[in-house]
């Protein structure tokens, strides 16, 4: 019975097809930037599945809607701290999306700017200190996003789905505060699916995902930091009977970061 208020509380659907998923979420895409009455979506491209992904959507989105006579741009973003270490993996992402623009922004200067200035004025987060600057890094991120679309006329496009809203598995107000997440619903087959089926390369759809937000650790997996695998994660998501090491620690996750997906939380 939890498993299922939370698989519907996510969104996920029982059923899927990605030709279906695709034509549907586009759609969506289309007629949100025209209701909103901007003209761009912006999107930073990080080298994983997710936002290449979403990145496919939202520049066929685009595409579509200058087919039909409306002013639309898609705005691929990248976003290093410094030197990406998978930085390879990211322009291959631009390459498969073939945004109108690439925009580059460096947050090394701003991140490590605030983080030194949070440490001068006495706050010291010892043996959390990486952890705590991936997540100045994460918001530094859609600051500049945010920056962006406001020069543009647009909105800010997220990467979040299913697999990854079950686990809390972003940062508040940094990679979960988008305008939009066209992915939402998914989980990470699916999120894989669609990416193929919108002809991404085989090695970017079947890639290990991994955050890339702390230093001491830019590429560990996310599977790591879990515990638990996302075919595990997907098996849930799909109302299938996990074993009790699994299924404990993935709800005792979602519970856990019930404050993320909650935002913001009236007086009462």
């Amino acid at each position: 019975m939890e498993q299922s208020a939370i698989i519907e509380a996510l969104g996920v659907q029982r059923n899927f097809d990605a030709a279906h998923e695709i034509a549907g979420r586009v759609q969506f895409l289309k007629s949100y930037l025209i209701d909103s009455r901007q003209t761009a979506y912006v999107l930073g491209i990080s080298g994983g599945v997710d936002s290449l992904a979403a990145g496919l959507l939202a520049q066929r989105a685009v595409r579509e809607l200058r087919e039909d006579g409306r002013v639309a741009t898609f705005i691929a973003v990248r976003l290093p701290y410094g030197v990406q270490a998978d930085e390879h993996d990211a322009a291959a992402a631009v390459a498969a999306i073939r945004p109108d623009r690439v925009i580059t922004v460096d947050i090394k200067p701003g991140a490590d700017s605030l983080m030194a200035a949070v440490l001068a004025g006495g706050t010291d987060p010892d043996m959390r200190h990486h952890f705590i600057l991936g997540n100045v890094k994460a918001r530094q991120r859609m600051i500049a996003q945010y920056a962006i679309a406001g020069v543009a006329s647009g909105l800010v496009i997220g990467t979040d789905h299913a697999a990854e809203a079950l686990m809390g598995f972003y940062t508040k107000f940094g990679d979960g505060a988008a305008d939009v997440p066209p992915l939402a619903g998914l989980n990470k087959r699916r999120v894989r699916a669609v990416a193929a089926t919108l002809g991404a390369p085989d090695p970017l759809v079947w890639k290990v995902p991994t955050a890339g937000l702390e230093s001491d650790a830019p590429l560990r997996p996310d599977e790591e930091v879990y515990g638990v695998t996302y075919d595990q994660i997907d098996d849930f998501l799909k109302w299938r009977a996990i074993e009790p090491a699994a299924a404990e620690p993935i709800v005792s996750a979602y519970k856990a970061s019930a404050h993320k997906r909650a935002l913001p939380v009236p007086a009462r």
